[in-house]
């Protein structure tokens, strides 16, 4: 009773209790289906600047559970948290749940500290780019392929046309400059708290929340509200910040045109991401 007859008085006219602002980052970053909407800049920056915008809060909370997918997103992302953290002078804590790897683990390092549990999925700091040859299959099926360009390379890749070495050279060298990014990112975050060499480190590789520790790619084992009320008290309270819910059309993929060939192929795409990690 006394626990709720506090909650019913106005906050400001309390005798002043810890808050923390809960944000969930949750699903593939940049890649999503009309009913599972992508993790982006766009499509967060709305929930981000509420968690901040508040007066007297203690901390802000992110519970973390991506996959990974679009770098430049990840990075986006990363920035917006970092530059309101800065601004508001207000400290932000990362929480990791089933996975927390490649772009996921990029949105992670935007916290000041970083906690998983034991059996969370942590690390993949790499790049992947992956596809399907259809050049034999075209063949046997009587089928031929044309296309017309303008510029010699604008057909780079083209997964119905035979793999060429220099279009993967090309391809290679993008991955290698985005490789960097992420690891200079890494460092930078993690400047002074990682014990395992960089061969290892970066090598794209994910690990156990408990080896993620070991590795110093985490800062702690344990979840938000035990580590929040550990650090700032056990009368710290907690508000989940989220998107406003809405059925619209538009929610439901009215007034969209809707592919389902790439709707499918979308799919699938989301699918292998959450695979990789046994999930």
């Amino acid at each position: 009773m006394p626990n709720l007859l506090h909650r019913l008085i106005p906050r400001r006219w309390r005798k002043k209790t810890p808050l923390v602002h809960v944000v969930r980052l949750q699903g593939a970053i940049g890649v999503g289906t009309p009913f599972k909407p992508p993790l982006t800049l766009e499509g967060i920056a709305g929930t981000l600047e509420r968690a901040f915008a508040r007066k007297g809060i203690t901390a802000v909370a992110l519970i973390v559970n991506s996959p990974g997918g679009a770098a430049v997103q990840s990075a986006l992302i990363h920035e917006r948290i970092r530059a309101l953290s800065a601004e508001k002078n207000i400290p932000v804590y990362t929480f990791c749940e089933d996975v927390a790897a490649s772009g996921g683990y990029w949105l992670a390092c935007a916290g000041d500290e970083i906690y998983a549990d034991a059996s969370s999925i942590v690390g993949s700091i790499g790049v992947i780019a992956a596809g399907f040859g259809f050049v034999e299959a075209i063949r046997k099926l009587g089928i031929e392929r044309r296309v017309h360009t303008a510029g010699e390379s604008k057909s780079i890749l083209d997964p119905f046309q035979p793999e060429k070495p220099e279009d993967v050279e090309r391809l290679l060298g993008l991955q290698r400059d985005v490789h960097e990014e992420f690891k200079t990112l890494v460092r930078t975050r993690r400047q002074g708290k990682l014990k395992g060499e960089e061969a290892e480190l970066f090598s794209g590789a994910f690990w156990s929340g408990r080896q993620a520790l070991t590795l110093g790619l985490i800062d702690g084992i344990g979840h938000m509200r035990d580590v929040m009320r550990g650090k700032f008290g056990d009368k710290t309270e907690f508000k989940v910040i989220a998107k406003p819910a809405g059925w619209g059309l538009r929610r439901l993929g009215f007034g969209t045109t809707l592919d389902p060939a790439s709707g499918l192929i979308d799919a699938m795409e989301l699918r292998a991401l959450w695979a990789r990690f046994g999930l």
